[in-house]
């Protein structure tokens, strides 16, 4: 069985948060057809975190196909006193994020679609700046690429067959 699947159930999930709710239109011969299109994210506040996209009629249906998908696309990130263990660079598609941790107290510098990320997966500190496309959908699928790239240092130190303290120095 694969380790890296997270069961929801057994999180303590926080309530959803919303990035963004959106209505979409289709032409067809009777005219437009309204739909919503709704991106949610989930996470616990240590770490673990889902996105999710869903497409609906209505709002509410939207939202709750959205989040039943968060759920089932739990990841765990690394988070080391509130912040990330280093610097991302992320280019996703034609999305340029640059991801800093910080120092405590600094809060969360980032644009609504990265910080409703780091607010649900437990980062109080970052740094961040978006140079390309401001799309929330994209925006959040790079962030997503971003911290499932992040490795802490018990992690690299164990795979390069080194002590923490030598991976400092």
């Amino acid at each position: 069985m694969n380790k890296n699947i997270i069961n929801p159930t057994d999180l303590q999930l926080n309530d959803e948060t919303v990035v963004q709710i959106k209505r979409v239109s289709k032409a067809t011969t009777g005219g437009r057809r309204m739909r919503f299109r709704a991106i949610v994210v989930v996470g616990d506040g240590q770490g673990h975190l889902g996105i999710g996209f869903g497409r609906a009629n209505e709002v509410a249906a939207a939202v709750d196909k959205a989040k039943n998908t968060a759920k089932k696309n739990i990841f765990k990130a690394p988070i080391v006193k509130g912040t990330i263990p280093h610097r991302l660079d992320i280019k996703f598609g034609s999305v340029k994020l640059m991801i800093k941790p910080a120092s405590p107290g600094t809060g969360i510098i980032a644009g609504a679609s990265v910080r409703s990320v780091m607010e649900q997966i437990g980062v109080t500190d970052i740094l961040t700046k978006n140079t390309g496309s401001t799309n929330p959908v994209n925006v959040v699928k790079a962030v997503e690429f971003g911290l499932k790239q992040l490795r802490d240092p018990l992690t690299v130190s164990r795979q390069r067959g080194i002590k923490l303290q030598e991976l400092f120095n």
